[in-house]
């Protein structure tokens, strides 16, 4: 019997699934299992002539799936591979094997990729949209979209098809050391424009001055601390918020609020410009 191979047809039709499909019937229960099914329709179909083993196949993956959709692109390109595998009789490849691995890889997936794709590529990409929208330019509504989509699918696609390439040596790469190498490199990133944005974008300044008996300032606080370290209350507000949303685990919304009570309270102790003058 001839080796079965997927044809570039079956595997772009099957990518196209999961990339527009990946929450299809999204529920709590299911969440991206029809999803996952979706994506393996195509490629179960031309791997199997029978029925019955068309139904075997399927079934394996009616098992519970849930991930970070862009990088857990990857494990269906794996799974595909080693269904490819099973339809040509590989004995060591079972509904147990790909199962297993699935349940294994889709814990790690999502936490490595809400970190780099959630936790940093959005919020560069935002950073930037941001700036590109001074005065209200639609400038950067549209670099978002375009780029974030972009980004998305050739991105999804590259993780599909590398995930198919080198089956099992992909989950090598992904939680190995270069794979920490890669995520160290990308939370750097992340942090050296997270930083150039919030400089660009938040000031926080102080109106707090000490004045002498003629009525005239003899210590302007601000001065003094733009010529230690300027934009210092910029970043120990930035800095403080982060600790609260990261650590503290605070909503945005607590974390805004507090900022409205910090400001409130500063305006009236004087340390803060009544007139918002930032």
């Amino acid at each position: 019997m001839a080796e079965k191979k997927l044809s570039k047809k079956a595997l772009n039709k099957s990518f196209r699934n999961w990339y527009y499909g990946h929450l299809t019937c999204f529920s709590q229960e299911h969440m991206q299992t029809f999803g996952y099914l979706c994506a393996m329709l195509p490629l179960v179909e031309e791997l199997y002539d029978n029925e019955d083993d068309k139904a075997t196949a399927m079934n394996t993956y009616t098992a519970f799936f849930n991930t970070e959709p862009q990088l857990g692109s990857v494990v269906v390109g794996i799974t595909a591979g080693l269904e490819e595998s099973r339809a040509n009789g590989a004995e060591d490849v079972d509904e147990e094997t790909i199962n297993g691995l699935r349940a294994g890889l889709m814990g790690p997936i999502a936490g490595i990729g809400d970190s780099l794709v959630v936790g940093t590529v959005i919020p560069i990409l935002l950073g930037i949209a941001m700036g590109m929208s001074t005065g209200g330019s639609p400038l950067g509504a549209i670099f978002y979209i375009i780029v974030w989509n972009l980004f998305a699918y050739f991105g999804m696609r590259f993780m599909y098809f590398k995930g198919y390439e080198l089956g099992g040596k992909a989950v090598e790469f992904l939680i190995g050391k270069q794979g920490e190498a890669l995520r160290d490199a990308i939370g750097t990133l992340g942090g050296i424009v997270i930083g150039a944005v919030s400089a660009t974008w938040v000031s926080v300044t102080t109106s707090l001055q000490l004045l002498n008996d003629a009525g005239e300032p003899y210590l302007v606080l601000q001065d003094k601390l733009d010529a230690v370290f300027p934009g210092l209350l910029t970043a120990a507000f930035i800095i403080l918020c982060w600790f609260l949303m990261s650590k503290k685990r605070l909503s945005p919304i607590k974390v805004m609020l507090l900022l409205v009570v910090i400001a409130f309270v500063g305006v009236l102790v004087g340390f803060f410009d009544p007139n918002l003058a930032y």
